[in-house]
């Protein structure tokens, strides 16, 4: 009998959780020749969330806890998840119910026709606003422009993959992941399950436009080396421009074409100019030097403060 394992990352999910698991719980339960187990990753919620977790893995040891002492991210979460896993196949979904558990059996449907990697492609995204849609579709659009490997766009982390993937991203020892990239640059048979995303069951999006940012500067930096690029390709436009600067005023000068003070002109454009792309050129490499620094302090992804129903360290 193959076994599922589930993916949940959790965050001040009390509104939602218990549906949320009833509802996978059902779906799971209802699949013949499979066994399963629900890995429930409490990311440092500040409700309630982990106590209505606590009451019902009393009731059922297929749901498995690991509850973190803060609030470490969402992709931190589902990389821990990951790694407590022991299923033939992993699926991670949120707890949210955006992405419904009723389609799980045909994305493992797919899994058992030799797909290693079923990821949940977005015909329709309701209930997100028009800034959130507009901002994700330049997101990925930049970020495919900028990559080597290209990531599917309107995805999430949504996704069925197999044990040999996971074991592959679970052996990568970097901070900081961007997983649906990595799921990406790991290759193997890779397939689109095209979905309607729904509305939140209830509660608050957890991703602001803050984690957002994150989100993309994690992507964007973890997948390419064309800004650090950029920052030269700017040196040389300077260099440019500061040439035309030049030959602007030894022509406004010989031949009297404004009346402003010599130099003026060429000092107040230079300065503006350079100023801005030193500190852009500084923000680019400072981005690259913090994740260079994160990752040489050798610190844990994430601290755990409690384990509920799982065995495997």
């Amino acid at each position: 009998m193959k076994k599922i394992s589930i993916v949940l990352p959790i965050y001040n999910e009390e509104a939602v959780i218990a549906t949320s698991y009833a509802r996978i719980k059902k779906v799971m339960e209802e699949l013949e020749n499979y066994d399963y187990e629900i890995i429930g990753v409490n990311d440092g919620s500040k409700d309630k969330t982990l106590e209505i977790l606590e009451e019902i893995t009393k009731k059922d040891e297929k749901l498995k806890i690991l509850s973190f002492a803060r609030n470490f991210g969402h992709q931190v979460a589902v990389t821990a998840g990951l790694r407590y896993t022991t299923g033939e196949a992993v699926i991670i979904i949120d707890a949210d119910l955006q992405d419904p558990p009723e389609l799980l059996p045909e994305m493992i449907q797919l899994w058992e026709q030799g797909n290693d990697v079923i990821y949940g492609q977005r015909k329709m995204r309701k209930g997100e606003s028009a800034f959130k849609l507009l901002t994700a579709k330049m997101f990925y659009k930049t970020l495919n422009n900028l990559s080597d490997v290209e990531i599917p766009k309107d995805t999430g982390d949504f996704r069925l993959v197999d044990r040999k993937v996971v074991d592959v991203v679970n052996s990568l020892p970097e901070h900081n992941k961007f997983l649906r990239g990595l799921f990406s640059w790991v290759g193997f048979k890779q397939k689109a399950y095209l979905y309607d995303r729904q509305e939140r069951y209830a509660g608050k999006t957890k991703y602001p436009f803050k984690k957002m940012w994150k989100l993309a500067t994690d992507g964007i930096i973890s997948f390419s080396t064309k800004p650090l690029k950029l920052v030269g390709g700017l040196g040389f436009l300077t260099i440019l421009l500061s040439i035309g600067i030049l030959i602007y005023s030894v022509v406004s000068y010989v031949f009297k074409l404004n009346n402003l003070t010599p130099g003026w002109t060429s000092i107040m454009v230079a300065i503006t100019l350079f100023s801005g792309v030193q500190l852009l050129s500084i923000w680019i490499i400072s981005e690259y030097v913090a994740r260079i620094y994160d990752e040489t302090r050798n610190r844990p992804e994430y601290i755990v403060d409690k384990k509920i129903n799982i065995d495997k360290e």
